[in-house]
Formats: structure tokens, C-alpha cells, sequence
């Protein structure tokens, strides 16, 4: 695979072609023509991703129509948006890496599902995994989750686009790999809340692993493995998103703790917080298979104004006590 085409010119779009552009032609994307020109004509991306120097190796368009020759198309768009853009992709066999995490809304799938939807002759993967933007584009060490359905077409992803601080695990479960990223964003809004409402690092301690038991139970339900879920695109994911402000859902979640509206909270924002329209859908998915999710729940109403944080929190402590295991 020579030619990379990167679908998606925001944060993480950005970092995955400064990775891929050390080992050939890359080609970035974007939607916004200020961020195109910014790629071609500085080599860096303010908008999303400022401060960063990017490589002048890497190509930006707003044309979906200059990937057409590319080998290999990471999708990075955002989840509610993935459907059109997929629609919009020249070449119908072109493997596609997708590295969106979330949960189409208006149709309960996941992005593989919408993926074999739009694009049904294409091979398809996965790569998730606990990444800051910022820190894969300046090089520091990262390791992900890349679920292929064809291991060949796995193994020649990873000879392009791996380095020695970029890692990637090959895994066959699609399934598990997906749900560990959409699920663990609603999982950091919970933990964001505990952060903003100074419910101290004990809470927050125990809303990771009891979150974690409901992303097991809900990905193994679906058909995901143990193994992936506590794995990287799972419990790595979730460790990293639930413990720092850079996180876009921890931020939402610690700006409902200290008392401010959802609504203010997702209008003030460029960028996307997954998790809260992953949220309503999660928990609709849940309970069509018989899943208890009480954290995704509780997100919930605090999302929709049913409640206030204080009688979130006294009623998910009020829960029944449970072997650990349940």
C-alpha cells in the first residue's frame, strides 16, 4: 500500500496523516478550505490541531474525488456524519480503516454497520485505542487496536502506516473494538461530572470499573470479546478518556458538574463530544438486548435535564449492593 487518503481533516484526522506521511504519499481530506490551504501552503492545521508542524509531505484537498487513487482510506469523520461522506467516496473496493468512535443516531448502528451500508464491497477494519491527538502528531508513544475482517489486508495497513511510537495490535473482533470507543465516551461525560462536582478520585476510581463492567456486558451481548474489551480499543480507551481535560467528553461531563447546561455546554464547542449523542442510543441499544447500563442512564438525564447532578449521583449510590461480578 503506497497512497494513504485520510478522510477528515480535524484533530485526529490531522495526527494520523503526519503519522502516515513518514512512509509515502498521503493524502488528508478535509472539509473546510482554510484548513486545506493551511496543510498545502504552512504545513499545519490552527484550527484543529495548532501548534503542531506538520509534514510538508502531506497533500490536503476538498475534493472526496482525489482519493480515487489512493490504496487504503482511513475514515475519521465524525460518527453522525460518516454515512454522507462514505456515500461520497470515489471507489467502491478501496479498503477502509475506520477510526471514528460513536454510534449513528438516527439508525442504531455502529460505524461498521454503516459502513457495509454505504460502501458493501469494500474490505473493512477498525483502528481505536486510548490517543490524544496532539501527542500521536508530535510523536510520542501510542499503541491501538487495529480489527480487520482480512488479516492480509491488516498486515499491510500496519507495514505502512506503523512506527516505533505508533503501535498497532492486529485483532479479528470489529465488534468489540467499536463498541470499547463509543462506549467509553459516554463512560469519560460520567467521569467528567465527578471531577467538576469534587466528588474526589475514590469516585472516580470505582465509576471506571463499574463502567467498565457495563461496557463488558453490553459489548459481550453484542457479540464483542473479553479480550478486546479489556484491551486497548477498551479498558485503554476508557482509563485515557476518563482522566483528563483533554478528553472533549470529560470536558462536557466536568462542565455539568459544576452546574452549567448542556446545551450551553455542546453549542460553545468546534469539535465534536461523541459521547452525547451516543448516549440516548447506547442506552436504547442496551435495553433492546436485555443490558442494565444504570452510568450511561444517568448520563442520559443529565444530557436531557431530568435531573440534577446531586440526585444523579444519590440515586446511582442508592443502587442495590451486587456481587462485583453483576
Amino acid at each position: 500500500m503506497e497512497r494513504v487518503g485520510i478522510v477528515g481533516g480535524g484533530a485526529w484526522g490531522t495526527a494520523l496523516a503526519q503519522v502516515a506521511s513518514a512512509g509515502g504519499e498521503t493524502w488528508l481530506w478535509a472539509r473546510e478550505a482554510e484548513v486545506v490551504d493551511a496543510v498545502n501552503q504552512r504545513s499545519e492545521n490552527p484550527m484543529f490541531l495548532p501548534g503542531i508542524a506538520l509534514s510538508p509531505a502531506i497533500r490536503a484537498t476538498a475534493d472526496l474525488a482525489d482519493l480515487g487513487r489512493c490504496d487504503v482510506l482511513l475514515v475519521v469523520t465524525p460518527a453522525q456524519h460518516s454515512r454522507a461522506v462514505l456515500d461520497g467516496l470515489p471507489s467502491a473496493g478501496t479498503p477502509l480503516i475506520l477510526c471514528s468512535k460513536g454510534i449513528e443516531e438516527s439508525s442504531a448502528k455502529f460505524m461498521h454497520e454503516v459502513a457495509r451500508d454505504a460502501r458493501p464491497d469494500a474490505p473493512l477494519g477498525v483502528l481505536s485505542g486510548p490517543t490524544f491527538a496532539d501527542e500521536v502528531a508530535r510523536g510520542l508513544p501510542t499503541a491501538l487496536t487495529l480489527a480487520v475482517e482480512d488479516r492480509a489486508i491488516g498486515e499491510a495497513v500496519r507495514q505502512r502506516i506503523a512506527r516505533p511510537a505508533f503501535r498497532l495490535y492486529l485483532s479479528d473482533d470489529i465488534v468489540g473494538a467499536e463498541i470499547g470507543g463509543a462506549v467509553k465516551n459516554v463512560l469519560a461525560i460520567a467521569c467528567g461530572v465527578v471531577e467538576g462536582r469534587g466528588l474526589g478520585q475514590n469516585g472516580r476510581a470505582a465509576l471506571i470499573s463499574r463502567g467498565f463492567a457495563e461496557m463488558t456486558r453490553f459489548g459481550l451481548a453484542r457479540g464483542g470479546r473479553a479480550d478486546t474489551l479489556a484491551g486497548l480499543s477498551g479498558l485503554g480507551d476508557l482509563v485515557l478518556t476518563c482522566s483528563s481535560t483533554s478528553s472533549r467528553n470529560f470536558s462536557l461531563g466536568k462542565g455539568l458538574g459544576e452546574g452549567r447546561k448542556a446545551a450551553d455546554l455542546l453549542a460553545d464547542r468546534k469539535t465534536v463530544a461523541e459521547g452525547a449523542f451516543t448516549a440516548p442510543v447506547l442506552l436504547r441499544a442496551a435495553a433492546d438486548i436485555g443490558v442494565d447500563m444504570p452510568i450511561v442512564a444517568a448520563v442520559c438525564a443529565l444530557l436531557e435535564g431530568r435531573m440534577g447532578v446531586d440526585e444523579v449521583v444519590e440515586r446511582l449510590l442508592a443502587r442495590p449492593l451486587r456481587p462485583e461480578g453483576g
